[in-house]
């Protein structure tokens, strides 16, 4: 972390004698009964953990933990979808200084061997559906432990024929457990993100990242100690992980935990247990918006931009939230109580300063002009630590005095609202997961027969955007049917579905712009007259 400058006196001070597992040890004297955890499977029966409970549990994985070597900065490959397991799993590894590397279960082999390799993991914790998946291509691991279910349904044969060490057998006596002074910026967390690179990026964040998000969220989004936030997003995602489990532990709520998100189920549980908070993406509103509005206690929808029709819609407050997974938190916000264009993405959150500058010329966008958004606030508090063993990503994302480099463009409006204008053209937003173009077009080139090629983002009515590939063919090269074949069948053997893309195009050349670059805005045009992809 030689690249990365610190104020010692900064978080001396600020976050003095505090870590992650101060905070929910701390609800665990103060609110001992009142519950943090409760899972509510799809059809199992639903569990629940108050803050003693959770404490409770966290400390034996712990103890198991470290009985096994486990130690400051060891790095645990969490691939599971949402759990009780996995939340338990990744705060024991913050309280004894491990770091707790949460991934995408949509990924394809490739890139879990990838992940595992480069965060340089020693054992995994997963569920039965994916244990092949990780002792396949995790091959450097130490150990891997196996939750008995998954996510409360059962396996099947195959996969409870996994081989593995049961989730139980992590279970140690807590009274042995080794205790830790509190590091507020020894690293916590690490989660996977895909911008304009080849590769997803390891985001680091610390635990005074935590403790951040766990006093600011709270001020953000209006939440009190009696309030629940509704978790269906996945628990390897910013959004889950901070913007709702951190926002509540900073106030000493409820987290509600599904293992996905569930059409059907949506407001039954919210009704079920008096959902205050959620988090909202448009596959969510588009998959519900046949099914009538029952009365609830939802206060707040957070959301990307202030749409009143929303709000008049769900019957509750939809404020606007903008952040990455580099932010932490949420990075813009509107206040709860004042009014906002539609549209806007809010004002920037107390905490983080802003530019708008732009990406040619490096000059300050004025009024009205879209420009890249540049964020700065201090490293490992407001903003995330580091990418992991990755000097050429961090060299490239920060300016010399601190300026974080988004790739978001966006434009200053009336009255100092910021309005989102689009994505650097490499990077696409596929159902709420991001994928790198970059990426998709790497792995494509590796199917023989193809000249040149590019990758683009093509309208999808659930999930606003799905990638397709342009193709030009080589001298050679087989017939139009058979390349789409190979392309999809190889990019589903290297890259996670969402990333596939649903259709190939094959033009003569590709369409070019300023100094012979592909002009992308045209194949997007071109892509979406195309029809509907599935």
């Amino acid at each position: 972390m030689s690249e990365i400058i610190q104020d010692e006196r900064v978080h001396r001070f600020q976050m003095a004698g505090q870590d992650l597992s101060w905070l929910v040890e701390h609800w665990a004297r103060v609110r001992p009964e009142h519950p943090f955890l409760i899972f509510e499977p799809r059809s199992a029966t639903p569990r629940r953990w108050s803050y003693r409970e959770f404490t409770d549990a966290v400390a034996e994985i712990a103890a198991g933990l470290q009985l096994r070597g486990v130690g400051k900065g060891d790095k645990i490959l969490i691939h599971s979808d949402n759990c009780p397991e996995m939340v338990i799993s990744w705060y024991a590894c913050a309280k004894i200084g491990a770091v707790g590397v949460t991934t995408n279960t949509r990924s394809a082999g490739a890139e879990v061997e990838y992940f595992a390799a480069h965060t340089r993991c020693i054992g995994a914790i997963t569920q039965p559906r994916y244990a092949s998946l990780i002792k396949d291509h995790a091959p450097g691991l130490q150990w891997i432990v196996v939750t008995a279910d998954n996510s409360g349904d059962a396996p099947t044969a195959d996969e409870a024929a996994h081989g593995c060490e049961a989730f139980e057998t992590l279970r140690g006596d807590a009274s042995k457990l080794l205790s830790r002074p509190a590091e507020p910026m020894l690293p916590v967390g690490i989660m996977f993100t895909s911008g304009t690179t080849s590769r997803p990026k390891a985001v680091v964040h610390t635990h005074a990242n935590a403790l951040w998000a766990s006093r600011q969220g709270p001020i953000n989004v209006g939440m009190g100690p009696d309030d629940v936030y509704l978790v269906y997003l996945p628990f390897f995602h910013v959004n889950a992980q901070s913007w709702s489990f951190w926002t509540t532990l900073g106030v000493g709520g409820t987290i509600v935990l599904q293992p996905r998100f569930s059409a059907s189920r949506f407001w039954d549980v919210i009704t079920k247990y008096g959902v205050t908070h959620i988090s909202l993406i448009p596959f969510v509103f588009k998959a519900i918006g046949a099914q009538p509005v029952p009365e609830h206690k939802l206060k707040v929808g957070a959301f990307g931009l202030v749409m009143p029709v929303l709000e008049s819609w769900l019957k509750l407050r939809v404020p606007a939230f903008w952040g990455m997974t580099e932010t932490v938190t949420h990075a813009t916000r509107t206040d709860l109580w004042q009014t906002y264009p539609d549209g806007s993405m809010g004002k920037p959150t107390p905490g983080y300063e802003y530019l708008v500058v732009d990406p040619e010329t490096g000059a300050l966008c004025e009024n009205g002009e879209t420009g890249e958004l540049w964020v700065r606030g201090t490293r490992g508090i407001q903003l995330f630590l580091e990418y992991f063993d990755n000097p050429e990503a961090n060299a490239k994302s920060f300016t010399e005095d601190g300026w974080f480099m988004t790739g978001d463009l966006v434009r200053l409006g009336i009255e100092g609202n910021f309005f989102y204008c689009d994505r650097d053209k490499d990077a696409l937003k596929v159902g709420g997961e991001n994928v790198s173009a970059r990426e998709v077009e790497d792995v494509c080139r590796e199917v023989g027969g193809i000249a040149d090629l590019a990758v683009v983002a093509q309208n999808h009515e659930m999930l606003d955007m799905v990638p397709v590939v342009f193709v030009v063919k080589a001298p050679g090269a087989p017939a139009d049917e058979t390349l789409t074949e190979q392309i999809i069948a190889h990019c589903r053997s290297r890259l996670a579905d969402f990333k596939v893309p649903r259709a190939v195009y094959f033009l003569e050349e590709l369409p070019t712009a300023t100094l012979g670059k592909i002009a992308k805005n045209q194949l997007r045009e071109i892509a979406n007259t195309q029809g509907t992809c599935v």
